[in-house]
């Protein structure tokens, strides 16, 4: 039994073990010339300053589609026929296709995203309630970071299917600041100070409105708006940036901010 089980083993070397060479040998081949497609690719990338978001997606496409090659040749040096492995790779895929239908739902979606171009890496966008920078963008999914350094990774689907608020798709962006002050207060002189604190930093848009606006009359202040353009990279550190500035105004010229106030009347009891 010892002769036939050494026997066959030998029989099985003489026949697979060559193809099982070859096929190692294909395999350190295929990744070999796979990483020098990928290099080449990465030139022409480079090369044409393709758009970070569409280069994250084709690098990633690539990826899946030369190892799907390698795969498929080294069946062939192995012995499975191109019709039975296609087969194969048919049955896999419908299978695979039941189970992940959500994924083919994030690649269809990240198609939408690159086609129709609602964002790109780069743009700080709000969606889903979450608020971000697009920090890559791949073939199933969109990954965002916050202002607190927490990385979001949300399928394409759902991303393409939602409403995306990109807040660095225009040039310019608005600053608006809601502020409060007493009944008593001179309106006119409020909108000179607030105007002249609000123009006075470099990175504010002379060219655009710089202009304060009574907005509503509540029950004991009066609510103002002040507006101010600046370029959409500089929102938020100029937000802050114009609130201290207005503030520190208003403090300089002693206007005080509105706080609530009852008055209350008390009325004699005559016997």
């Amino acid at each position: 039994m010892l002769e036939k089980i050494k026997s066959d083993l030998w029989d099985f070397m003489l026949t697979f073990g060559p193809r099982l060479l070859y096929a190692l040998v294909s395999l350190v081949v295929g990744i070999f010339i796979i990483k020098l497609l990928r290099g080449i690719l990465n030139r022409l990338l480079n090369r044409y300053t393709v758009e970070l978001s569409l280069r994250s997606f084709v690098e990633s496409l690539s990826n899946l589609v030369l190892y799907g090659l390698l795969v498929f040749a080294i069946g062939s040096v192995i012995g499975i026929e191109s019709t039975s492995f296609l087969a194969i790779f048919g049955a896999a895929g419908i299978a695979i296709g039941l189970a992940l239908q959500g994924s083919l739902s994030n690649f269809a979606g990240g198609l939408l995203i690159l086609i129709f171009k609602p964002f790109k890496v780069g743009d700080l966008i709000k969606v889903n309630d979450k608020l971000g920078d697009v920090v890559k963008l791949d073939i199933l999914y969109t990954r965002i970071r916050t202002f607190d350094g927490r990385v979001i990774t949300m399928p394409n689907g759902n991303v393409s299917n939602s409403d995306v608020d990109n807040r660095t798709m225009e040039k310019h962006r608005r600053i608006d600041l809601k502020l409060k002050f007493n009944y008593d207060s001179d309106f006119e002189e409020l909108r000179k100070i607030i105007t002249a604190a609000m123009r006075e930093h470099p990175k504010v848009i002379q060219d655009l409105d710089v202009d304060v606006r009574m907005d509503e009359i509540g029950e004991y202040e009066i609510k103002v708006v002040a507006r101010s353009w600046v370029e959409s990279p500089d929102y938020w550190p100029m937000y802050w940036i114009q609130l201290e500035a207005v503030k520190n105004a208003l403090d300089k010229a002693g206007i005080e901010i509105p706080y609530p106030r009852r008055t209350v009347f008390q009325g004699g009891v005559s016997n």
